[in-house]
């Protein structure tokens, strides 16, 4: 083993297990307790998105099969999901602790002090990162009553939208530590990257956070989407910009900061690379581990690239919030920060990502390859799939660049589909290679290349930019479908491939040129949604005396609601 290698392991050990500390101790807490309801009805806006010409693509036969659903805790551990606010309000005993729903991605700590201070003194906020939810504690259980019940019977909006509220499970929220302190508190800060569309790096991170406070080590890790822990000077330094970039972001647009105080108190860097750097040991060289294979960049070149067609050289982060709690001068933080976006995408071919996903969990008889697509292809063009023979249920996914790759484990790591948690990482293998292909418990092959698919939609820059990279949730848009289908027609369709029904439906109005239509389904949960999309896009609707069969094609919708 070379000596490259072995640091990589030792780091990767090293990290690896302060991932899963913070996982084990912090999430399994408040987030796990309020996971099961994640999926409770919330109000988000709409978005009419235009459907496309009907085009022809290939879709092999519909998998049915009795599903083998992998034992998982009982959702009565954690209260009933799916019920309005009043109704839930008595299944779950009063608490100073408030669990917050329906929120905007945008949404910071200050926003909800703001919206509820109004119910009563609040103790302590914790975002949940990827999830659009918060906790609140207030500092009494008459205050969360108030904000409860008031949330109950009338609308409360924060950051223009509204949100739903519930007691939660916990008296108390865990703190990391007690930050706000200046003499106790950490110096060392949680960043959740959400929306990556272009590569986080040690130096993209030092760019953004040592102007606010001088930054001594950095830490980049890939467990859930893209996080880093990044180490300041002192506290006050961690505080300063905490309150500067929190809900900010680094691209214009996408790479949104969502930042908490991390429970380890100190950094142990190994090497200095683009994944963790120690800027008070430079003698720390970076090792390159091998570019992999070139590909081809859905988005074209990165940003840095169309000075001159309107991007600029500073990319400007939002501004701090006008009601900070943190109040600081202008002395402190400026009300707008920008920096420089990196010289050329060439300065990250050293980067260890690479445009293969490994993706386990996956339901043995009801997911083949041809499904991972149907759901991975929202966040890229697909290549390849290919199962794994030695590791049953386990998939390679290759994907058009590392960037894809980075989306989709934002958005699909850890979520369910037949019954199966999904865990979707980097992959260590830099293409997927056709070999043992074997026959899956459907009948279909192991094996699938994808790379002349019409259905990816990502394939030129008009394309992608039509595609808005969303998580999943209970709504589905679906587009592309001609006039004559309705509503009963698309209920028979989930029906016959026994996947969910719809409980709601819209269908957009037409423009007078179109010859196809478009609309939301919603479903009672995201965990339906994400099946019926997982065997229903792309799927082949043929029309009497119609030459071509329309592709119908479903996405994630931007309304949580209808």
């Amino acid at each position: 083993m070379s000596t490259a290698e072995g640091a990589g392991q030792r780091e990767e050990g090293e990290y690896g297990r302060a991932a899963k500390r913070q996982k084990t101790e912090e999430t399994e807490t408040e987030e796990e307790r309020e996971e099961e309801r994640e999926d409770e009805r919330e109000e988000g806006e709409e978005e009419l998105e235009e459907g496309e010409d009907s085009d022809s693509g290939s879709l092999p036969g519909n998998v049915e099969s009795a599903g083998d659903n992998r034992a998982r805790r009982s959702a009565s551990q954690y209260g009933e999901g799916g019920k309005d606010n009043g109704e839930d309000s008595h299944r779950i005993s009063p608490s100073p602790v408030v669990h917050v729903r329906g929120l905007c991605e945008a949404v910071v700590e200050a926003d909800l002090i703001d919206a509820l201070e109004k119910f009563g003194s609040i103790c302590y906020v914790m975002m949940m990162p990827f999830k659009r939810q918060a906790l609140v504690e207030f500092s009494t259980v008459e205050s969360a009553d108030r904000c409860v019940s008031c949330g109950a019977k009338e609308p409360v909006y924060i950051a223009g939208q509204q949100a739903y509220f519930n007691y939660s499970t916990s008296k108390r929220i865990t703190r990391p530590t007690n930050a706000d302190n200046p003499n106790s508190g950490n110096k060392v800060l949680l960043l959740s990257i959400q929306n990556p569309l272009y590569p986080i790096t040690t130096d993209v991170l030092y760019t953004v956070c040592n102007p606010i406070g001088s930054v001594l080590r950095i830490v980049i890790f890939k467990r859930n989407g893209i996080q880093a822990m990044v180490e300041f000077e002192s506290v006050q330094c961690a505080q300063k910009a905490k309150a500067a970039l929190n809900g900010a972001d680094i691209y214009a647009g996408c790479c949104t900061l969502k930042i908490e105080y991390a429970r380890p108190t100190r950094l142990n860097v190994i090497k200095n690379d683009n994944e963790s750097w120690d800027y008070t040991k430079p003698y720390l060289v970076r090792r390159d581990r091998g570019k992999g294979r070139q590909r081809q960049a859905i988005l074209g070149e990165h940003p840095s690239s169309y000075s001159d067609n309107g991007y600029g050289s500073p990319c400007p982060l939002l501004p701090l919030p006008g009601n900070s709690r943190y109040k600081l001068t202008s002395a402190d933080v400026p009300d707008m920060v920008s920096y420089p976006l990196p010289q050329s995408s060439s300065s990250y071919s050293a980067h260890t990502s690479s445009s293969v996903a490994m993706v386990s969990g996956l339901h043995s008889s009801k997911m083949n390859c041809t499904r991972i697509f149907n759901l991975f292809c929202l966040y890229g063009n697909i290549e390849k799939v290919k199962f794994m023979k030695s590791v049953p249920g386990t998939a390679l996914v290759e994907m058009g660049d590392e960037y894809a790759v980075d989306r989709a484990i934002t958005h699909l790591n850890s979520i369910k589909v037949f019954g199966k948690r999904l865990n979707v990482c980097v992959s260590k293998q830099h293409a997927v290679i056709p070999s043992q292909v074997f026959e899956l418990e459907d009948g279909s092959s192991s094996y699938k290349d994808f790379a002349m698919t019409r259905n990816n939609r990502f394939s030129s820059a008009g394309q992608a930019s039509k595609n808005i990279i969303q998580p999943p949730s209970a709504v589905l848009h679906y587009y592309n479908v001609p006039p004559c289908i309705s509503q009963e027609h698309l209920l028979r369709l989930c029906t016959e491939h026994d996947v969910p029904g719809f409980v709601k439906f819209k269908m957009f109005d037409a423009k007078p040129s179109s010859k196809t239509i478009s609309g939301l389904l919603e479903f009672d949960s995201k965990t339906e949604a994400v099946e019926v999309l997982t065997v229903l896009n792309h799927y082949q609707i043929r029309i009497p005396n119609g030459s071509n069969p329309y592709t119908l094609k479903l996405c994630f919708s931007t309304s949580s609601h209808l």
